[in-house]
């Protein structure tokens, strides 16, 4: 067994902090913790092919698109969403929000996150391949 304090082996981006990304976890999951500031847009509709993805909320309250409808999730909650699982979320409170959310299996998300910033001046077709290479089907 090996422990490393998430200070050794996270990084963080603005909103996003790595705390046991794949490359640690031997690609079992990816443990990442989410910042969002109040009324801010998140995640828009998506599903992934090859992982699951689970939020668990800290603080705060997220509305989170299930694949049918928008729900509230509190601090407490729970939502597992299964591959090929549309979902999307977004702050919509006056609080801001902290949440975990799980990868599984733990594939290199953490270059999705690190990425995102510079694709989005790509054309079209070149977004498109970003996102499928990174197992992300925008709806």
């Amino acid at each position: 067994m090996t422990f490393r304090p998430a200070s050794e082996v996270g990084f963080s981006t603005r909103t996003t902090r790595f705390v046991a990304p794949g490359s640690v976890t031997n690609g079992e999951f990816g443990l990442f913790e989410w910042r969002m500031e109040a009324r801010q847009p998140g995640a828009r509709p998506h599903f992934h092919k090859t992982f699951s993805e689970s939020f668990y909320v800290l603080e705060g309250e997220i509305s989170l698109f299930d694949g049918d409808e928008w729900i509230k999730g509190g601090e407490g909650d729970f939502l597992y969403v299964p591959p090929n699982r549309p979902h999307a979320f977004r702050n919509d409170s006056d609080a801001p929000v902290r949440m975990l959310i799980l990868f599984s299996p733990g594939i290199a998300r953490e270059k999705f996150f690190l990425e995102v910033g510079e694709a989005k001046g790509l054309p079209p077709e070149e977004l498109e391949a970003f996102y499928a290479r990174h197992d992300q089907y925008n709806l």
